[in-house]
């Protein structure tokens, strides 16, 4: 899918897009489940809540975004350096004023994060979520986005615990692989302009017949294999291995040993980046403990990017998760992958991971099939 079928077009039009809904919180399915998140004209504010950028990669993204027909916001602080802290863009302050200004502007459609690094967790205890829920709307009635990856991770957990609105963890428009990869901006627009509904997660497992177009280079095709096998359907939940460690017994992760009991079923996805095994294990012993496996329907390894080699990374996972008697696949490519494909959280999934077969991993639609 090329960028310029997203130029111009009237997308709501395509897609049958809903208008003047009533989102009603957790509960209730995803609208862009049957609806496309965006359209060409739509609003997106553009922040920085982790680590600073250049001038040259907040360009690029920009440029990115209105490629794809949306008016780019950016945040007041979005080129800011924090005075003391080189891995910080901005203040606190800072970063949280761009961050809760973008949410609650009602001409906002989405808060996009252009890159990820470290940051996001520290900005939560200081916003205020009944007023973030407040203005969580959008125009039309239908819950707004937040899109990103990595340490972006601290925000989906928030928003999922404090709004219940489903958000996107997907490759970000200021890091590499917009600019180096050859699939990712296609990828990721496919999830901004296309409803979610139906649709595989990860890597395709063939590319379509007639595909790739001359000229254009092929996906990567999938490398996902099954550790136990099995099949699950719950809400699609998680992200980065590190974050979600170091927020075990905040505020949003306090209460994981209930969550199964009240939201139901759940499939967790993990994936980190520059981390030794060790690292690792020391984190899996931090979730474990801490009861955040409790609600695990199933669980779903996506990259580790400049780890231990993946079979290991596998048989340490085996060995904390393989006796808890649920599916476990991996090598399904989210997180920090050069080509990494995008994955909707919040929303519910099937996972079909059968003997001596490639694990599948699709979105429901808004009526509970896959």
């Amino acid at each position: 899918m090329s960028e310029s079928e997203f130029v111009g077009v009237d997308r709501a039009a395509e897609v049958g897009r809903t208008t003047e809904v009533e989102f009603a919180g957790a509960d209730e399915p995803s609208p862009y489940l049957e609806s496309a998140p965006l359209a060409a004209g739509d609003t997106v504010r553009l922040i920085a809540p982790s680590g600073p950028t250049d001038e040259e990669s907040l360009q690029r993204a920009i440029a990115q975004l209105e490629s794809w027909g949306l008016k780019v916001v950016p945040g007041d602080n979005v080129r800011a350096r924090h005075p003391r802290v080189k891995y910080l863009a901005g203040t606190d302050a800072e970063r949280r004023a761009d961050l809760v200004d973008a949410w609650c502007d009602p001409d906002t459609d989405a808060v996009i994060a252009l890159r990820g690094g470290f940051g996001a967790m520290r900005l939560l205890d200081g916003i205020d979520f009944d007023l973030m829920r407040r203005h969580m709307l959008r125009r039309d009635g239908r819950p707004k986005l937040l899109t990103g990856s990595s340490d972006i991770t601290a925000l989906h957990q928030a928003w999922e615990h404090h709004l219940g609105v489903a958000t996107l963890f997907c490759p970000m428009v200021g890091n590499d692989p917009f600019k180096n990869s050859t699939v990712v901006p296609d990828e990721v627009a496919s999830w901004l302009f296309q409803p979610w509904g139906g649709r595989e997660l990860g890597f395709p497992a063939e590319e379509p017949a007639g595909s790739p177009a001359s000229g254009e280079a092929a996906r990567p095709l999938s490398r996902a294999q099954t550790l136990v096998p099995g099949t699950a359907k719950g809400r699609l939940g998680g992200g980065n291995l590190s974050l979600i460690a170091a927020g075990m017994g905040s505020p949003e992760l306090i209460d994981v040993r209930e969550r199964r009991e009240r939201r139901g079923p759940s499939i967790l996805m993990l994936e980190d980046v520059d981390e030794e095994l060790y690292r690792l294990d020391n984190l899996m012993v931090q979730l474990v403990r801490g009861g955040w496996f409790t609600s695990a329907d199933a669980v779903v390894l996506g990259s580790w990017e400049d780890c231990a080699p993946v079979h290991e990374v596998e048989a340490l996972m085996i060995d904390y998760l393989g006796g808890l008697g649920i599916p476990i696949v991996s090598e399904m490519g989210f997180g920090h992958d050069p080509d990494a494909p995008s994955v909707p959280l919040g929303v519910d999934v099937t996972l079909d991971a059968e003997p001596g077969e490639r694990p599948r991993l699709r979105v429901d639609h808004a009526g509970g099939q896959a």
